[in-house]
């Protein structure tokens, strides 16, 4: 596949390591066309990486990852906007909020552990980012705690493990209607971090397409040919888009880089197409162009 858009980035805005410019720069690098900005949980970063795309010539969408209730495994969904959504940020100041609320409490359960790391320290090094997990794991390996970033979350911090603190979220129901509400395009992110049966999951499936569920995050690195294979039959059979992109963190995270996975200008045309036919509800960021 000629993968021409990437609609899964991560910048300094949440918990990646490049500037939602640098971000965006590197994208051009790789010859994408089309991206999205999807920090978890913010849009902070989102009109820096629009500017620096209009400046390069390359389509920026405007996108975020909510973190979902999820059980027994993990659920983010994504969003899409045709605009700015005005008023989406705001609404999220209490998941805002449990971030940082969170954080004491995996530093306190390190140090029960032996690991000597500080509230400070993590806090240094997220610097205006939204502070989360990633930060903890690149303090961790910095410090020579760890020897990898992936280390620090398959043996401390993802869930189950002995420093996983759950953080404050929405249901799925509640953040597909938020980004509805806001004129965007709800799509689950990563549906293998769900850890459910098939037939499970599409009887989940049909309960969120009739929710107002629009896609299917389904060329991800980590989705196998089988997964990739089901998802595609299952959005045939629901009507629903198919979306991809890499989840790019940074450089050092995963060996992953911009367009490491996504989808080809055949399978945007339609997402586009969707995603601008959707009535933008809560008006226009005034500083939005600037």
């Amino acid at each position: 596949m000629n993968i021409k858009a990437d609609l899964h980035l991560h910048s300094k805005a949440s918990d990646g390591e490049l500037s939602p410019t640098e971000l965006v720069e590197f994208c051009g690098r790789k010859r994408l066309e089309t991206v999205a900005l999807t920090d978890h949980d913010t849009l902070a970063g989102v009109q820096e990486a629009q500017a620096a795309g209009r400046k390069l010539g390359l389509n920026v969408l405007a996108g975020i990852e909510l973190s979902v209730t999820f059980e027994p495994g993990t659920m983010h969904m994504l969003g899409y906007f045709p605009e700015y959504p005005v008023g989406l940020e705001a609404a999220l100041g209490q998941i805002q909020a449990a971030r940082q609320a969170r954080l004491p409490r995996i530093v306190e359960l390190l140090n029960n552990l032996g690991y000597k790391l500080s509230v400070a320290e993590v806090l240094k090094l997220a610097g205006n980012s939204q502070v989360g997990r990633p930060h903890i794991a690149r303090a961790l390996v910095e410090s020579g705690q760890i020897a990898s970033f992936e280390a620090a979350f398959d043996q401390l911090l993802k869930k189950g493990r002995p420093a996983y603190v759950a953080k404050a979220k929405l249901d799925w129901p509640e953040a597909i209607a938020l980004i509805t509400a806001h004129g965007g395009l709800a799509v689950l992110a990563h549906p293998f971090t769900l850890d459910i049966a098939d037939h499970e999951f599409t009887e989940l499936l049909g309960e969120m397409r009739g929710r107002g569920l629009k896609g299917i995050e389904t060329f991800y690195p980590q989705h196998t040919k089988a997964k990739r294979r089901l998802f595609k039959r299952l959005s045939r059979e629901h009507g629903l888009l198919l979306t991809g992109g890499s989840d790019f963190h940074g450089p050092s995270q995963y060996n992953l880089h911009p367009g490491s996975d996504g989808i080809d200008a055949e399978r945007l045309a339609p997402i586009l197409a969707e995603l601008h036919s959707q009535p933008v509800k809560l008006g226009r960021c005034a500083n939005y162009d600037s």
